[in-house]
């Protein structure tokens, strides 16, 4: 059940120790009022379909909480600890005053993002869409098919803006993994499995030879030069133990045993991950489809990106576009997949968003398939950028001069995707993700580019001094209640 604040708390109205005040210019409490909490509380209550149980905590409690654990990159515990020893935090989460108690138990932190994972995109367009907003005359001078902008008024372009869209990976916190390590893994937890289902009336225990694998598996985890024969004869060593402890753990599950929902979970992974092993090994190929990287989490997925700094990455690709210096994810899978399928639809959102298509869309050379370039030109959309294919040769010196130099400035203008994917790896957690769900891993990639705006909209659109913000709220109040009206001298 989910009951509405009794009123969203202006910055006079936050109760504090006597001789204490707040700083206005303190950078929770101008992200406080760049976020529009009323219109996201509306959106947070229609989540709750019961009136009865136990009151839900408020949204800008639990909101303020996630955002101030991404920016912070600290733990539940700590987000706990400092909301509590913090007055500018306290003010941030929607607190009336300051109180010296924690404000809720560390524990609901997961159930914070679990409630928001699938709100956050909406979340994020609110926040935009409250401090940018396109004049009525822009959006309204596109029809349906957005190319008759400038039918009425031939002056007017019918495309405006740019698009720049660019794709990442958003690593996941987990070991790097190594099939004879993962191994090593799925037979300790099969053996702890064992030890779980069997019962003394049973009569003895199943051997698992748990130390001749344990001595096996440090044989050549410890060899600082291992040749490919000796590495396959290990995995064969260890996929023989778990092979033998596997049919231990499913002859107690048929005769009625029963496990954990989070070890069965386990076990299902253990079984999709030695029908991997096995099929490698028995075609000699060091790949397969939905290879498992991570038991504990085995939704993640090998993301290769070529990059110097790490050529394959373990996390989820996201697709990124920006458009008036603000990000929206348009594309998160855990799997691979090709950038190119998205632009059409990116493209698309941004009509309908802003009543028109984008003059120029900026974007890597993987984008530029001969589909959304086809596409780009039908619409009058500039996508710059190196053309496919081998170099013309009817091109004269100058003309050849002028399109370098387009494409020079396309790449520089491009950059600012770039800069978007820096500020959220470094200062964001989008760099890390240290969530072990699959749905809070989502909720803290969303959380990341929700911050990221939320920075980006103090920055440079909130600059409001302390004067002007009490003269604005005493002015609200004068309309409501003139008898309290406070003015500053």
């Amino acid at each position: 059940m989910y009951k509405f604040q009794s009123k969203q708390m202006s910055f006079t109205d936050f109760n504090m120790p006597l001789g204490m005040k707040l700083d206005p210019n303190n950078r929770w409490v101008k992200k406080a009022g760049a976020i529009p909490w009323d219109k996201i509380e509306r959106l947070y209550a229609g989540t709750f379909d019961s009136v009865n149980g136990q009151v839900a905590k408020p949204l800008q409690l639990a909101l303020g909480a996630l955002l101030i654990q991404i920016e912070r990159k600290i733990s539940d515990e700590e987000v706990v600890h400092q909301i509590q020893e913090t007055p500018c935090l306290q003010y941030f989460c929607g607190l009336p005053g300051y109180v010296d108690e924690p404000p809720f138990e560390a524990s609901l932190m997961v159930y914070f993002r679990k409630r928001l994972t699938d709100l956050l995109g909406e979340i994020n367009e609110l926040t935009i869409s409250e401090t940018f907003k396109p004049k009525e005359s822009e959006s309204g001078s596109s029809d349906g098919d957005g190319s008759s902008g400038g039918a009425g008024n031939p002056s007017e372009p019918s495309n405006k803006g740019d698009l720049i869209i660019d794709a990442t990976c958003a690593p996941q916190n987990i070991r790097y993994p190594q099939d004879l390590s993962l191994l090593n893994e799925a037979r300790e937890n099969l053996e702890r499995m064992v030890g779980m289902l069997h019962s003394p009336l049973d009569g003895g225990k199943p051997r698992t030879y748990r130390k001749n694998a344990r001595r096996d598996y440090l044989e050549a985890a410890k060899s600082r030069r291992k040749t490919p024969k000796q590495l396959r004869k290990a995995i064969g060593r260890q996929l023989g133990y778990v092979r033998r402890d596997l049919g231990y753990v499913l002859s107690y599950l048929n005769a009625g045993r029963e496990l954990p929902k989070r070890q069965m979970d386990r076990l299902s992974a253990i079984v999709k991950f030695c029908e991997q092993q096995d099929y490698m090994r028995r075609n000699r190929v060091s790949r397969v489809d939905d290879r498992i990287v991570s038991l504990g989490q085995p939704w993640v997925r090998p993301i290769v990106r070529g990059k110097a700094k790490a050529k394959c990455e373990f996390g989820a690709k996201l697709d990124i576009s920006v458009a008036n210096g603000f990000a929206r994810m348009e594309r998160v899978s855990f799997d691979a997949y090709n950038e190119s399928e998205n632009l059409i639809e990116s493209i698309e959102r941004y009509k309908q968003r802003e009543g028109h298509y984008p003059e120029r869309v900026l974007a890597d050379k993987i984008y530029r398939s001969s589909k959304n370039v086809s596409y780009c030109q039908s619409l009058g959309i500039q996508i710059l950028g190196k053309p496919l294919g081998r170099p013309r040769k009817d091109i004269s010196g100058e003309d050849r001069k002028l399109l370098r130099k387009s494409e020079r400035k396309a790449e520089i203008d491009r950059i600012e995707v770039e800069r978007k994917f820096s500020h959220a790896k470094g200062s964001f957690g989008l760099g890390l993700i240290r969530t072990r769900l699959r749905e809070t891993s989502l909720a803290a990639i969303a959380l990341a580019i929700l911050a990221l705006n939320i920075a980006h909209i103090v920055r440079f659109f909130r600059t409001l001094s302390y004067e002007l913000m009490i003269w604005i709220e005493n002015a609200i109040d004068f309309i409501y209640n003139p008898k309290n009206v406070r003015f500053v001298q």
